[in-house]
């Protein structure tokens, strides 16, 4: 590159008919994007970052991979201009897409014509991907391979629903999920096929239980491949958490498929125990009985237990905390219908399914209550309603709102 740094931005050999947005995107994963200016008769953009160094990351990124628009390659470089200055008039429509995708960027809006800022949601970190005309097998490898152009992977989740092959992406970050979409919504796999349709999920963070062809957490690659019996985990306090307040989980040394649960006092252990034993989890029957210990010991200072004790005392999951509250009065045993609560109000039925259906279950039926905040969903086993409770309490379902979940007398 024979220029100096620079936060302006030459792009020049895009193809005939480009738009602003698409040129924006380039820019979008390495910051703030402050100007562009179109220059369309000759195939050329100049973008402005907000600061040299996103600049400079954004140079040496491509310089390593080749930026492609409409799967045509385009090459970019530093610009003789220090900073890009624009007629406002001429360049009236790309200021114009500047300003909604820079709102969008940070989380609000375009100012309204009063100039006061009206804030809408940032986009979803996960992208909901659908296959058209797909010709040709498409793998979660592939899928990664496209999509990791634009950020980290973190996740995936393929699956088929209405005959389409279909998928759930999480990246780290918004911003890219938004430039993966801008890019790649509408754009062909192979040629002539495989469309990708392109939209962001409302969900903005994908629960893998499994690393195998179907789903995969690049964040976790010790998770399991789903063909043996996952072990007992403190995760399976959470199903104990509904009868009660679970302070510490003791996994036995030499008998991993037991554990020692500590609640908060005995009526919790013997709710419990009534509820819950004889019940199927993990495909076997569960045992629970009293135990002669009064408490869980924690390992001494300085002694490594290799994770098999677990201290919930202060956990934000505990039901029972405050006297009288309302989880007293809806104890229920374990039931094919689950009752959750705690819904954020732009999530939809459809939403909800895919969650639970992703986590290895089927929905026989679903219903809203009056004020969308709670709903009924029925599963077709009652191991099934077991396992997404684990799967699914306490589930981060964005804006500040933790699901509720717990098992319903009610049918639907």
């Amino acid at each position: 590159m024979d220029s100096p740094p620079s936060r302006v931005i030459h792009i020049r050999k895009l193809p005939n008919e480009v738009s602003e947005t698409e040129v924006i995107a380039l820019g979008l994963p390495f910051g703030k994007v402050t100007n562009i200016l179109m220059l369309k008769g000759k195939n050329q953009a100049f973008l402005e970052l907000g600061t040299e160094e996103a600049a400079v990351t954004m140079v040496t990124y491509y310089t390593a991979v080749t930026p492609q628009v409409r799967n045509v390659p385009v090459f970019i470089q530093y610009s003789n201009h220090k900073e890009l200055k624009t007629d406002s008039a001429l360049n009236q429509r790309a200021q114009a897409v500047l300003q909604a995708v820079s709102a969008v960027q940070e989380g609000g809006s375009p100012s309204s014509a009063a100039g006061e800022s009206v804030l809408t949601p940032a986009p979803s970190p996960v992208l909901r991907i659908i296959i058209d005309n797909m010709f040709y097998p498409v793998t979660l490898d592939v899928l990664q391979q496209i999509f990791s152009k634009f950020g980290t992977v973190m996740k995936i989740i393929t699956f088929t629903k209405n005959n389409q092959f279909q998928a759930l992406l999480q990246f780290s970050d918004p911003v890219n999920a938004q430039q993966a979409k801008l890019s790649l919504d509408g754009q062909n796999i192979y040629n002539s096929c495989c469309t990708l349709r392109i939209d962001f999920s409302k969900l903005v963070n994908l629960n893998v239980k499994y690393n195998n062809d179907k789903s995969r957490d690049y964040t976790r690659p010790e998770l399991p491949s789903g063909d043996g019996q996952p072990p007992v985990d403190p995760s399976v306090a959470a199903t104990l958490s509904v009868y009660g307040d679970v302070q510490r989980v003791k996994i036995l040394y030499n008998k991993k498929d037991s554990a020692l649960i500590q609640m908060s006092d005995g009526n919790q252990a013997q709710l419990a125990m009534s509820h819950l034993n004889g019940q199927k989890m993990y495909g076997k029957i569960i045992r629970v009985t009293l135990s002669k210990h009064q408490t869980v010991q924690l390992p001494r200072e300085g002694l490594d237990d290799q994770g098999l004790t677990k201290d919930f005392t202060s956990s934000p999951l505990h039901r029972f905390k405050k006297p009288g509250s309302k989880n007293f009065q809806n104890i229920f045993p374990p039931s094919a219908t689950l009752h959750l609560s705690n819904i954020p109000e732009n999530v939809t039925e459809e939403d909800l399914r895919l969650l639970f259906s992703n986590s290895g279950g089927t929905v026989k039926a679903f219903k809203f209550f009056q004020d969308r905040k709670m709903a009924l969903l029925q599963t077709s086993t009652v191991e099934e309603a077991i396992q997404a409770l684990i799967d699914l309490h306490n589930y981060d379902m964005g804006r500040g709102h933790r699901l509720r979940v717990s098992f319903s007398k009610s049918t639907i």
